[in-house]
């Protein structure tokens, strides 16, 4: 392909380009800064956790100080020499004015090491006094624990106002409190220096607090106090950075120290107030900071239901356990605040210096722009699969203008390669599928023209199926004697002088020869004598898959032509099974097909609306030739019964009758000779006269058994007369039978011979019973799958003689008629049974629907006509026309046109058929094609079509 050298170079874009570098340096610094903010805002913050850390640290030292120094004061106190309670109850002013002067004390207290107890609390509140039940105006209580003459510890309670004036003195025997058993004094005690626990809620004030103890300069006692911490949660909430921060400070084993909210701090369970826990707290952002550890005095990023929040911890080491920390938890949203408002700021100053430059690029690349544009949107077309649309612009651009070219060309490629797929995987017919692939490579690749041989292997030769271009190319090529590696070669010389080609084999997935296909190449000189390499070589693939879809197509046609000729296998085998079915199975479809193709081009009467496909075409052929193969299982000697007493026979019976007739000969004998004075005139007139009537009623009985007349009442009632005559059997009748005939006399008991027995008779042994082998027919049958609806005989054959010759009109009894009415039922069930494709799914009700009638009255399943699909109530009108044309059949002679058309007309007018398509066969002239095409020349009769059609015209009439 050569390129084209006009347009403008891509170079003189850049302008483009440069507009596009502004945008990214200008979102690159904004993004830039905005994360310099924000880390600058992060920083600050763990900045300002240290230094709240160091704040906390501070206020607890402030608060804690002034009561060490006061317990360092206490500790050289000559309270710790004093042995009674008077001279302790001297130090009560001295006590009580350190509780005055410093708030955060909540009660002083002494330990000795004998057990006595001296303790000093200021009652600041009407809560703490309630507690207490202490009078209104006590400031201090005074709890006192001293050894009594016997040596017991003896409790003491003394209640005082703000000048120490006693106001209750309460003994208080049940009192027991062993400071010596007390973390505090033990520590103090065994220790050097001030013992500082765990803060705690104090059980009397309900305050947050911890105790200090130290052990007196003399050792004789320890001096211990309760300090609050309270004030150190109201003071944190005035620490907030933002309006959502948390705060807590937590101690050992994640105990919530210090909180903003008290009421959240405090825990009551039962009747003891304690600490709360941090998952208690319900402070999840808290929560989910401790969890994630991380070093202290870091900022964390994390989530918390959706919401980023920024965790810092960083410990206090104003506790003497040295677990305590600050925790502080703030949401990102309210800490980059500011960081946002920067970058907005940031935004529309580089906003407007970004309009600026967009507004000349866009001015600029207006021009160059709209040529891609519009060929994106043709691309964008193809990426839809729309290959309708022609591909191309019109620009100055070089690159624009060979880029247009070369999808333009890509557009048509795809665009026949579509076709080339849709045809291989959808066109059912080869030679359509062919002549469409070939085409299609053809303009896809830009070759003169071609064509496709197929082999046929009867005679060795390459078969020309189809050809574009290729009016010259040979019809046929005789293979026979060359290799298959020869073949390229072969056809190469047959096609010389031709110009250039290329020859590709067609083979299928065994490797074997199916085909060529011969492309014509563009003349490009001498230079190029053979085809590159990669179109050879797509060439090769796509033929590859051509190949395979050809030997797809023909098996499938194979096995279509097999499955074809097995269907007629089984037609061909039922008309043969009985020469009074003849040639039906044939016959009926091809007379159905004719009806069908008349309603098809009937394009303004009742059947404009109705079409068939292909596959409908087909599948309504297959049931047609599939619609008596029930029959395959009818007995033959129902069907072919031609009188009414022909059965399967065992012919022992006439055997056994004749040695009747020889035993009656020898009495015959016997008697003559002793009669032999009789009068012989009057022995021979009677002789006669029964000779007679016997040969009037067997002429009588012989003419009922061929069934060719209706039988009156009176004809059956003679029938009986008849059967009563009586006659002598001698000899068993129960023996040198079947088994089957056998278990049918086991019901009836054997009489002694002779036995006298009626001339004709039904016995019980002539009844036949269903046994296992009945068939579900009927409605309520449980077994019945398939909707059928016919009466069931209550025997499954019936030999009786009177029975049998007792048949009003034809041969069969209704045992017979319903075993030959069967054939549909195993016709449905057969058909039904089998695997189907999706196409051949209707094959079943469309071949064993047509013995239904259009009021409902037919069988096997009585369907009434809106049941019933069109080619269903053709199938009928075909069944029956055929059975009453037919000249093959030994049973009846062969009715004419007219007659059969008569009758026909008859069963439309009553709902028997399809009226409307009756006027169909009739008008359209299916009945005289098919009579010029199947039956005797005697039978082509002058047909009143107009007679014909008045009698269903009538008949609707009459119903209306």
């Amino acid at each position: 392909m050569r390129a084209d050298k006009r347009g403008i170079p891509l170079q003189v874009l850049v302008t483009g380009a440069i507009i596009l570098s502004m945008l990214v340096l200008a979102v690159s610094l904004l993004v830039q800064g905005y994360r310099g903010v924000e880390g600058a805002l992060v920083t600050a913050a763990g900045e300002s956790a240290a230094q709240l850390g160091v704040t906390v640290n501070e206020r607890i030292r402030r608060l804690l100080d002034p009561a060490q120094n006061t317990l360092r004061l206490l500790s050289y106190d000559g309270i710790s020499q004093t042995d009674n309670l008077p001279a302790r109850l001297e130090r009560l002013p001295m006590l009580a004015e350190n509780l005055r002067a410093n708030r955060t004390l909540s009660a002083l207290y002494v330990g000795y090491p004998n057990g006595e107890f001296l303790l000093i609390r200021a009652l600041r509140t009407a809560k703490a006094r309630q507690a207490l039940k202490a009078p209104d105006r006590t400031l201090y209580l005074v709890q006192s624990q001293t050894l009594g003459e016997q040596g017991a510890l003896v409790g003491e309670w003394r209640f005082y106002d703000a000048r120490l004036q006693l106001l209750q003195r309460q003994e208080r025997p049940d009192y027991r409190y062993d400071p010596r058993q007390r973390p505090w004094y033990k520590d103090a005690y065994t220790g050097k220096g001030t013992v500082l626990t765990q803060p705690y809620v104090f059980f009397t004030t309900q305050e947050i607090g911890l105790t200090l103890a130290l052990r007196s300069v003399d050792g004789a006692a320890v001096i211990g106090m309760d300090a609050s911490v309270d004030d150190l949660a109201t003071e944190m909430g005035d620490l907030r950075q933002t309006a959502n921060t948390e705060l807590a400070v937590l101690g050992a084993q994640n105990t919530v120290i210090a909180y903003p909210d008290l009421g959240r701090l405090l825990r009551h369970d039962d009747h003891e107030v304690r600490l709360a826990h941090l998952d208690e707290l319900g402070v999840p952002s808290l929560e989910r900071l401790v969890e994630l550890g991380g070093p202290a005095g870091t900022p964390q990023r994390y989530q918390v239901a959706g919401e980023d929040w920024y965790g810092i911890w960083v410990p206090l080491v104003s506790f003497a356990s040295g677990q305590a920390r600050v925790l502080i938890g703030i949401p990102a949203d309210e800490l980059l605040a500011g960081a946002r408002q920067v970058l907005l700021r940031q935004a529309a100053w580089s906003g407007a210096l970004l309009l600026a430059l967009l507004l000349l690029g866009w001015l600029i690349g207006r021009r160059i722009a709209r040529p891609l544009r519009a060929l994106a949107d043709q691309v964008g077309a193809l990426a839809a699969f729309d290959f309708a649309r022609p591909v191309g612009v019109d620009s100055k651009i070089r690159e624009v203008r060979e880029l247009s070219r070369v999808l333009g060309g890509m557009s048509r490629t795809i665009h026949n390669f579509q076709g080339i797929t849709l045809s291989l995987s959808r066109e059912t017919r080869l030679d359509s599928m062919l002549a469409e692939v070939l085409t299609r490579l053809v303009e896809a690749t830009g070759v003169r023209g071609g064509a496709v041989y197929l082999l046929q292997e009867q005679d060795n030769r390459l078969v020309q199926a189809c050809a574009v271009n290729g009016g010259h190319y040979p019809q046929s090529l005789l293979i026979e004697g060359f290799d298959e590696a020869q073949l390229a070669s072969l056809v190469d010389q047959a096609l010389s002088g031709r110009g250039r080609h290329m020859e590709v084999p067609l083979r299928n997935r065994s490797e074997e020869l199916l085909g060529m296909l011969v492309l014509q190449l563009q003349e490009e000189g001498e230079r190029r004598r053979q085809p590159r390499r990669p179109f050879k070589r797509f060439v090769e693939e796509l033929s590859g898959a051509a190949a395979v879809a050809i030997e797809t197509r023909q098996l499938i046609e194979a096995q279509q032509r097999l499955l074809d000729a097995i269907i007629k296998l089984l037609a061909d085998a039922i008309d043969a099974k009985s020469p009074y079915t003849g040639g039906h199975c044939e016959r009926v479809p091809q007379l159905a097909d004719m009806l069908v193709q008349k309603a098809i081009d009937d394009r303004d009467g009742p059947y404009a609306a109705f079409a068939m496909s292909d596959a409908e075409r087909y599948e309504f052929q297959i049931a047609a030739w599939l619609h008596d193969c029930g029959k395959i299982t009818s007995p033959e000697y129902v069907v072919d019964k031609a009188t009414k007493l022909e059965t399967l026979y065992n012919r022992l019976h006439e055997v056994r009758m004749r040695f009747e007739v020889l035993w009656r000969d020898a009495d015959i004998r016997y008697w003559r000779d002793r009669a032999e004075g009789g009068e012989e005139a009057a022995l021979g007139e009677r002789r006669d006269a029964e000779q007679q009537a016997l040969r009037e009623d067997f002429a009588f009985v012989a003419q009922a058994n061929v069934g060719g007349e209706f039988m009156r009442d009176e004809d059956i009632e003679r029938l009986a007369r008849i059967g009563e005559r009586r006659w002598w059997r001698h000899f068993d009748d129960r023996i040198g039978i079947s088994h089957d005939e056998a278990e049918r006399l086991v019901a009836t008991p054997a009489e002694p011979l002779p036995v006298e027995e009626r001339l004709l008779a039904d016995k019980p042994s002539h009844q036949v019973p269903w046994g296992e082998r009945k068939p579900p027919v009927a409605r309520d049958d449980p077994r019945n799958a398939w909707g059928f609806d016919m009466r069931l005989p209550a025997f499954a054959s019936h030999y009786g003689e009177l029975y049998n010759l007792g048949i009003r009109r034809g041969t069969l009894t209704d045992e017979e008629r319903f075993k030959i009415n069967e054939h549909i039922v195993q016709t449905l069930m057969m058909l039904s049974a089998l695997p189907l494709p999706r196409h051949l799914r209707r094959v079943p009700t469309i071949a064993a629907n047509h013995h239904e009638k259009m009021d409902g009255t037919g069988y096997p399943r009585r369907l009434s006509g809106e049941d019933m699909s069109i080619p269903e109530r053709i199938m009928a009108i075909a069944d029956i026309f055929e059975a009453l044309t037919a000249a093959d059949r030994p049973y009846k002679a062969p009715k004419t046109l007219s007659e059969s058309l008569k009758i026909l007309a008859c069963m439309a007018r009553d709902r028997h058929v399809d009226a409307g398509l009756f006027r169909l066969f009739v008008a359209g002239g299916v009945y005289r094609e098919y009579g010029e095409r199947f039956l005797r020349p005697e039978q082509m009769d002058v047909v009143d079509e107009a007679a014909l059609l008045a009698i269903v015209e009538a008949g609707q009439a009459e119903k209306a």
